[in-house]
């Protein structure tokens, strides 16, 4: 584990994207390959698809009143790294992977220099011999197993197979073979007392978490102005599931199971039915640009071999506004160390954005109220979120 982190601890998070038993009938295809593709240039500028029109939905859910972090808020599957998500035993699980390249995962052609530091630290040097592209991922996969009873892992034979068919071929499976439902749940309850027997479960049932199913997304660390004492360095990660499988909340931090489609989750959020913190706003946006799940699962493996950005959104203060200013836009400070405190702005621009105008933030009018303003083009192949209608009573939002 990082024990440098001045102001954070690291964390991993699953956007976890499922595909419908039934999909909608008529339901075209668009792959944008890249930011300068039809669909892509639109992103940013679009209404929000009608709910119809995805053929999946993605997970998320409600956080316990009780939590110490965001109470009652909606969130991606994930949570804070364990020591043991570090350990030294996972190679000899990953025994016929750890010799390979990255452990079989995906070579990143991001140049080191600007890789987010938690990808770029030397973990050998802080005494793990297991890559933390490796570690964030498992952490991403326990979480998900503790939090909603979903178990992302493969048989030994399983992963060599997919493998050699290449991974970014198909999409990822939660059926393990030969496992019942009740041993599943005897082994969570397990991993929900200590965490390390997850490394003691995939040892004894001969499983590998599926790290290969999990694509690179993004990057954010929460603010000095969050919403809890509590900051983050998270990563994030996306798979996507051939069909919806069973949950189950643990009762404890997560008292909700909810599967959506982005578009259902934003219109949710503008009703003031689920409250979601901004990261989770912004990258459902960006998923709104895919209502296929086989176009977001092509496009998400393909351009996580790109890398992402490493953000630390800088919240400054308009009146009785928050804007959370993102790297690239005008008013982003040109290095911040972790301890930028929000500011106060009297920039007319703020309301009144001009098109010259470097844009890429959230203005946020109050915790049911955000909006977009975004007009930069996104680092390593990525995409712009789809900018939601700012009005309930908009005739586009009655979707």
């Amino acid at each position: 584990m990082n024990t440098t982190l001045r102001h954070w601890k690291e964390a991993a998070t699953l956007i976890l994207a499922a595909g419908r038993r039934l999909a909608p009938a008529g339901l075209t295809s668009r792959t944008p390959e890249a930011p300068g593709s039809p669909l892509a240039s639109s992103c940013g500028r679009s209404h929000l698809p009608h709910k119809s029109a995805f053929d999946y939905d993605v997970l998320l859910l409600k956080r316990s009143s009780k939590s110490g972090f965001m109470p009652n808020a909606y969130v991606f599957p994930g949570g804070k790294v364990d020591p043991s998500d570090f350990s030294s035993e996972w190679l000899d699980i990953f025994k016929s992977f750890r010799d390979s390249p990255r452990f079989g995962l995906g070579s990143v052609t991001q140049p080191a220099e600007s890789r987010p530091p938690m990808f770029a630290t030397d973990r050998l040097h802080l005494g793990s011999p297991v890559p933390g592209e490796v570690a964030f991922r498992i952490c991403a996969l326990r979480e998900t197993f503790e939090e909603c009873g979903v178990l992302l892992a493969v048989s030994k034979q399983e992963a060599k197979g997919a493998l050699l068919k290449g991974k970014e071929a198909t999409r990822a499976t939660c059926a393990v073979s030969g496992l019942c439902s009740s041993e599943l749940s005897r082994w969570r309850t397990l991993v929900l007392q200590d965490s390390s027997n997850f490394l003691r479960m995939c040892r004894e049932l001969q499983l590998l978490p599926n790290i290969w199913a999990l694509h690179e997304w993004s990057n954010w660390l929460t603010p000095v102005a969050g919403y809890s004492a509590a900051r983050f360095d998270t990563a994030f990660f996306i798979c996507c599931l051939n069909e919806t499988p069973q949950t189950l909340q643990d009762e404890r931090e997560i008292v909700r199971c909810q599967w959506s489609t982005p578009s259902e989750v934003l219109q949710s959020y503008q009703a003031q039915e689920y409250w979601i913190a901004p990261p989770q706003f912004y990258e459902l946006s960006r998923m709104c640009c895919f209502p296929s799940l086989n176009d977001l699962h092509n496009f998400s493996s393909q351009r996580a071999t790109e890398g992402c950005e490493h953000w630390l959104p800088v919240v400054v203060l308009e009146d009785k506004h928050h804007i959370s200013v993102l790297p690239g836009d005008k008013l982003y400070p040109s290095t911040t160390s972790g301890e930028t405190q929000a500011e106060t702005s009297t920039d007319p621009q703020l309301e009144e954005p001009q098109d010259n105008t470097a844009l890429h933030r959230m203005v946020i009018l109050n915790p049911y109220s955000t909006t977009l303003q975004i007009n930069i083009k996104p680092k390593y192949n990525h995409l712009l979120p789809v900018i939601m209608p700012t009005s309930a009573h908009d005739p586009q939002s009655q979707l």
